[in-house]
């Protein structure tokens, strides 16, 4: 017996499934992102409710113990999470969502010998060990705990050949039998194959196999409210699995490559390397009286930001600098790549958080054309977003890669902590061109002493 019948359940499932389609229209456009927000997590909130009172009254406490269980790890992780630390957060929690899927499907294998329900169960327990695994090494190569180099080994193609037969194979004995060592097994191959499929990324890429690894979890939800028997599940993975495949197509689109290439381009030499190596060739630098001279008496300046400016938390002090140039009549806009950052609409999000206007936004399709026309490019914390490699070296990781054409400025600064390559591993040949100087330095307190020195003009 449960406190909502059939009726009322499946009304308020559809009232969260509106909820969840209207947030996805909502977060398509920074204007209306918030409410979208909003209106998401009101839906979650719904069906959590909904599922708590058409449950079983003898399953309640469970129930109330597991939401517990979860409050308490979750609501700290999330405050205390930094906004450079965001990516990894989402890679997590997606990975969690794969791994509870796959969990559920393995219980209910035993409830139902319909072979196409077991075939859900197969595809629920596959897409969400790989999901796990798989996010599990995107967070440690975020946060650098493992290396961003693509990670290889000999024969590691025949090896990924093996595990996926396994899994084929240990996957069909678990529709004909129903046995739940065979879904042991099945689980061993899909987190093997995780493991496999996102060792051999490196650098820039990341964030793209992110986004691939979601639209996984969102098939793997999908595939469990089929086992379940839950249309909010069904619909709810649904947009996930869809959301999340055209995202990933856009972020490798972004990229100038294909899906394909990213996973497997390791194998033959085509996948972003990351690299410590830091440079000694000779470069101009400049002091931040220098740099607070030529952006005060220019008429245009670009501003791009990069993932320094995050970690620097200096989103606020650029924003003031924006303000201040303004106030001297500099035209000021910010060119926002893509993939800047570590994930999609990192820059967007974090000057958002500044008060930064959304008309002050450029995309890179738009800001392109007008570099030319540009007096400084003012580069913060990037660096791969903006390396002319990608147009210049057919033999580059990144070459094909879409960039932000600060090149064409007529002076270009670049705000670095040092000399160390990007998050791609390979060196810029912008930072060695006349017409740049460096200044560097913590990227938010570069960027203080330079407002000083604009100030003071």
């Amino acid at each position: 017996m449960s406190l909502l019948g059939p009726e009322w359940t499946a009304l308020l499932y559809l009232a969260a499934a509106v909820c969840f389609i209207l947030a996805l229209k909502g977060l398509s456009s920074p204007r209306t992102a918030r409410r979208g927000n909003a209106i998401g997590a009101a839906g979650a909130l719904l069906a959590v409710v909904t599922v708590f009172f058409s449950a079983r009254l003898d399953n309640i406490p469970l129930i109330l113990a597991a939401v517990a269980v979860g409050s308490a790890i979750a609501v700290p992780v999330a405050r205390r999470v930094q906004m450079t630390q965001m990516p990894q957060l989402v890679a997590l929690f997606n990975g969690v969502g794969g791994g509870a899927a796959a969990l559920v499907a393995v219980l209910e294998l035993g409830h139902n010998e319909d072979p196409w329900v077991r075939l859900a169960v197969v595809f629920t327990m596959l897409v969400g060990a790989v999901s796990f695994a798989g996010s599990a090494v995107t967070v440690g190569k975020l946060q650098e705990l493992i290396s961003t180099r693509p990670l290889l080994f000999p024969g590691m193609p025949s090896v990924m050949g093996a595990v996926l037969l396994g899994a084929v194979i240990s996957g069909a004995l678990v529709v004909l039998t129903g046995s739940f060592g065979w879904s042991l097994a099945l689980l061993g191959f899909g987190l093997a194959a995780g493991l496999l499929l996102v060792l051999p990324v490196g650098g820039a890429d990341v964030p793209i196999v992110i986004s691939l690894l979601n639209a996984f979890t969102g098939l793997a939800v999908a595939a469990s409210g089929v086992v379940l028997g839950n249309v909010l599940l069904l619909v709810a993975g649904t947009l996930v699995g869809a959301s999340g495949t055209i995202l990933t197509k856009a972020m490798a689109s972004a990229m100038g490559r294909g899906v394909a290439g990213i996973l497997f381009g390791a194998f033959k030499g085509g996948s972003t390397a990351g690299s410590t190596a830091v440079s000694d060739r000779p470069v101009r630098c400049s002091s931040p009286e220098d740099v607070a001279v030529q952006l005060g008496y220019a008429q245009r300046v670009v501003i791009v930001p990069g993932y320094g400016l995050a970690v620097a938390q200096g989103q606020h002090t650029v924003a003031e600098l924006a303000t201040a140039l303004e106030a001297r009549g500099v035209e000021v806009v910010f060119a926002i790549h893509p993939v800047a950052g570590r994930m999609p609409g990192h820059m967007n999000v974090l000057l958002a958080e500044a008060d930064v206007p959304y008309e002050s936004l450029r995309e890179l399709a738009e800001i392109n054309p007008e570099f030319a026309n540009t007096d400084i490019a003012l580069v913060v914390g990037a660096n791969d977003v903006v390396n002319p490699a990608a147009k210049t070296s057919p033999g580059s990781p990144i070459y094909g890669m879409p960039i932000l054409e600060v090149v064409q400025a007529q002076q270009v600064v670049f705000l670095k902590r040092s000399m160390r390559p990007g998050f791609a591993g390979i060196e810029n040949e912008l930072l060695h061109d006349p017409k740049t100087s460096l200044l560097f330095g913590d990227a938010k307190d570069s960027l203080s002493r330079v407002l000083g020195a604009v100030k003071a003009l």
